[in-house]
C-alpha cells in the first residue's frame, strides 16, 4: 500500500469512527455533521461513502465482522458456556456498535438486518445446538430465540442505565434462552 492509499484508508477510517459517536449522539446526524466533527469537508465523506447507506452499510459491515470473530474464538462445549462466552467477548462491541440498534429501526432498518444475517446463522446454529442438547428451551424455533436474546444484550447496552453491564445482559440473555435462574447467575461473569 503506498501513502497516498494508506492516507486514504486512514481519512476513510476516521471518518467511519467519528461517525459512530455522531451518530451515538444523534442517530439523525447527517452527511455534513459527520464530516465537519471528523476535520474534513462533506465532498471527503461522500467521496468514501456516496450515501448515508453507503457509510451506514460500512459501520455495519464492520459490526458484523467483530461479531463474527468473536463467534468464531468460542469454543466452549457446552452451549450455555458459549453463550457466556460470546455475551463477554461482544460486550465491547455490542456497546459500541449500539447506535445501530437505533438505525436498525428506521429507514434503513431492513439493510442493516440483512448485513446480520452470518451473525443471525451462527447464534442460531448456537441456540440449536442447546436445544439439542437440552440446555436451551425449545418454545420457540431456535432462529428467533437467538435472535430474542442477543436483542436483549443490545438492548441492555443500549439503555440508560449504567449500573446495568454484561452481567445483566448474560443473565437476561441466558433466562430468554430458558437456562434457569440459579444456573444462569452462576454462569455470568463477576
Amino acid at each position: 500500500m503506498n501513502a497516498r492509499e494508506r492516507s486514504m484508508k486512514e481519512t476513510r477510517d476516521r471518518i467511519l469512527e467519528v461517525a459512530l459517536e455522531v451518530l451515538g449522539e444523534n442517530p439523525d446526524a447527517g452527511m455534513g455533521e459527520i464530516a465537519s466533527s471528523a476535520g474534513v469537508v462533506r465532498r471527503t465523506v461522500y467521496g468514501h461513502f456516496p450515501s448515508r447507506l453507503d457509510l451506514l452499510r460500512a459501520l455495519m459491515e464492520r459490526a458484523v465482522a467483530e461479531m463474527e470473530a468473536v463467534l468464531a474464538e468460542v469454543n466452549a462445549s457446552e452451549a450455555d458456556v458459549s453463550w457466556v462466552e460470546f455475551v463477554a467477548r461482544v460486550w465491547p462491541v455490542t456497546h459500541r456498535y449500539r447506535v445501530l440498534l437505533a438505525l436498525r429501526r428506521g429507514e434503513h432498518g431492513e439493510t442493516i438486518h440483512g448485513l446480520l444475517g452470518p451473525v443471525d446463522e451462527l447464534l442460531a446454529d448456537l441456540v440449536q445446538r442447546g436445544q439439542d442438547a437440552g440446555v436451551f428451551a425449545r418454545h420457540l424455533p431456535a432462529g428467533l430465540l437467538s435472535q430474542l436474546a442477543y436483542g436483549a444484550v443490545f438492548a441492555i447496552a443500549d439503555s440508560d442505565r449504567s449500573d446495568l453491564g454484561s452481567r445483566a445482559a448474560t443473565i437476561t440473555s441466558l433466562l430468554m434462552l430458558g437456562v434457569p435462574e440459579a444456573r444462569a447467575v452462576a454462569l455470568a461473569p463477576g
